[in-house]
């Protein structure tokens, strides 16, 4: 979850103190809709912060391409033991994105499906809203995702098949029932 700055610097002097290490993963943090990502934890302080992210939500799972950025001291290590236990990520996917990535490219691709992701969702949360008052949306406004949470009226033995209704009116589709 998202830490205000006092409770980030928190954090970083609790594995200061105890000389850990932290490992973020910046889950949906290019695509967020109520406010400006944040800045990587592991910016502040590198020697601490092992940070994770994936190009699977950014790009497309099929890629799957992964980083970690690794306190210096991690480095030889990691390099070791992803070549003993996997040494088959495909070189022209990484050279594909690092070019992507370098040429701006990738950064122009996150700031137009963060608009269009973000406008899906608005649409999702006013069709919600028309159709079905009864249904809640909750969590932070992030990611390829939204979670609803049912009205009390909507819950029970019915809850698959409702949900299912739910969908398909939301979405103006007709219900198939199997």
């Amino acid at each position: 979850m998202p830490l205000a700055a006092q409770r980030r610097a928190a954090v970083l002097q609790w594995a200061r103190d105890r000389g850990t290490l932290i490992i973020e993963d910046d889950y949906d943090g290019e695509f967020r809709y109520d406010r400006r990502p944040l800045g990587a934890l592991q910016g502040h302080d590198p020697d601490l912060v092992a940070y994770a992210g994936t190009a699977s939500k950014s790009l497309v799972p099929g890629l799957s391409l992964a980083w970690l950025v690794l306190p210096p001291r991690l480095v030889d290590a990691l390099v070791d033991t992803k070549r003993l236990s996997d040494g088959h990520t495909g070189i022209i996917e990484q050279l594909t994105l690092a070019e992507f990535i370098r040429s701006g490219a990738h950064d122009r691709h996150i700031r137009r499906s963060r608009l269009r992701y973000r406008r899906r969702r608005d649409r999702l949360l006013a069709l919600l809203a028309e159709r079905s008052p009864d249904v809640t949306v909750t969590g932070i406004a992030a990611g390829l995702h939204a979670v609803l949470e049912l009205g009390r009226e909507l819950r029970g033995p019915d809850e698959a098949g409702i949900v299912s209704r739910e969908a398909c009116a939301v979405l103006g589709i007709r219900a198939v029932v199997g």
